[in-house]
C-alpha cells in the first residue's frame, strides 16, 4: 500500500488524475490503519509502547509520516506534501522490515531505566518531532529548486521577496526597481504561488516540529535525572539532539526577521534534515552511549 501510494503521488507530480489521487489516498489510509494495528498488537505483546528498539522506533516514525498524510488528506491540503510524506513513510517502513536483521525485530524486555512513565512522552514526542522536521525541511529545500527551474517568463518579487500575483504585479512595478527584481516565472504564475505556499508551509511545519523537539529534549532531561541522577550525560544522541535544536532555531529566526532570504533558509533546513537523520539513526551505528537501545553492532 505504501509503495502504491508513493508511485501514484509521484505520478501526480507530472499528471493530475482524479482517479490516481483517490487511489493514493485510499492506499495511504489502508497503510496507516495496518501500521496502527501492528503498533497496537505490539503494544499488547510487549506491555509497553513499542518504541524500545530501532525496529519499533522506525515503524513508529513510518506511522508518523502516514499520520501526517492522513491529516492533510482530511483537510484537503495534501497536494503539496503527498509526494514527500508517502515516500518517507515507505522508505522508513522498508528500512525497518527489510533493512534490519530479524533478531532486531523481536521484542525484548525493557531495561530498568526505560521502565518509566516518561517513555511514552519523551520517545513519542521526539519521534513525532523527527517526522515533522524532516517533512518541513524537505518542503523548505524544494522551494528554491522550483524557483530556479528553467522558464521563459518573468515574475516580480516584493520587499519581502515573495512572488507577486498578477493582481499586485502592476502595483509592485510602480514601487520597486524593475531591473533589480525581475526573475523567471511560469506563464500563469502558478509557480510563484506554489513557491509561496511551500515556503509558508515549511515555516509552519518546522515551527511545530521545533516545539515538539523542545518538549522532547526537556522531558528527556527530566527522565535522565530520574534514571541516572543527571539532567545531561552528553552521550552521542543527547549531544546531536542539542546540535539539531539551534539549527532549526536559526531557520525560524531567519524566517521571522526576513533578513536572510532565498537559498539561506533552504541551506539551514537541509543541514537540519541531515542532523535529524544523524540524531535518529547515525548515532546508533556507533554502539556507544546511554541510549543503548537498537544498536546495530
Amino acid at each position: 500500500m505504501l509503495f502504491s501510494a508513493t508511485l501514484l503521488n509521484l505520478i501526480n507530480l507530472f499528471h493530475d488524475f482524479d482517479k490516481s489521487n483517490k487511489f493514493s489516498s485510499k492506499s495511504m489510509t489502508i497503510a496507516f490503519l495496518c501500521t496502527t494495528e501492528f503498533l497496537v498488537i505490539r503494544w499488547f505483546q510487549t506491555k509497553h509502547l513499542p518504541v524500545s528498539n530501532l525496529y519499533e522506533s522506525s515503524m513508529f516514525l513510518s506511522w508518523s509520516f502516514s499520520l501526517l498524510y492522513v491529516i492533510l488528506e482530511f483537510r484537503n491540503q495534501n497536494g503539496l506534501s503527498g509526494p514527500i510524506t508517502a515516500p518517507s513513510a515507505m522508505l522508513t517502513h522498508a528500512f525497518a522490515t527489510l533493512g534490519l536483521p530479524e533478531e532486531m525485530q523481536q521484542f525484548t524486555p525493557l531495561v530498568p531505566a526505560s521502565q518509566s512513565h516518561w517513555l511514552m512522552m519523551h520517545v513519542t514526542t521526539m519521534l513525532l518531532s523527527y517526522a515533522t522536521l524532516l517533512w518541513g525541511s524537505l518542503l523548505a529545500i524544494s522551494s528554491p529548486s522550483i524557483y530556479y527551474s528553467d522558464t521563459k517568463d518573468y515574475c516580480v518579487l516584493d520587499s519581502k521577496h515573495n512572488c507577486c500575483s498578477t493582481s499586485s504585479k502592476l502595483n509592485t512595478l510602480s514601487r520597486i526597481n524593475v531591473r533589480s527584481f525581475l526573475y523567471p516565472l511560469s506563464s500563469n504564475l502558478k509557480k510563484c504561488q506554489l513557491i509561496n505556499r511551500l515556503d509558508r508551509w515549511a515555516y509552519q511545519i518546522i515551527s511545530s516540529g521545533f516545539s515538539l523537539l523542545t518538549v522532547g529534549i526537556l522531558s528527556g532531561a527530566v527522565w535522565a535525572n530520574e534514571a541516572w541522577g543527571s539532567y545531561r550525560s552528553w552521550d552521542p544522541k543527547e549531544t546531536w539532539a542539542l546540535v539539531t535544536w539551534p539549527i532549526h532555531a536559526t531557520y525560524l529566526h531567519t524566517k521571522i526577521t526576513n533578513r536572510w532570504m532565498g537559498e539561506g533558509p533552504a541551506a539551514v533546513a537541509s543541514a537540519g534534515f541531515f542532523l535529524v537523520w544523524v540524531c535518529f539513526l547515525g548515532v546508533n551505528l556507533l554502539g556507544i552511549g546511554l541510549h543503548n537501545y537498537g544498536w546495530m553492532l
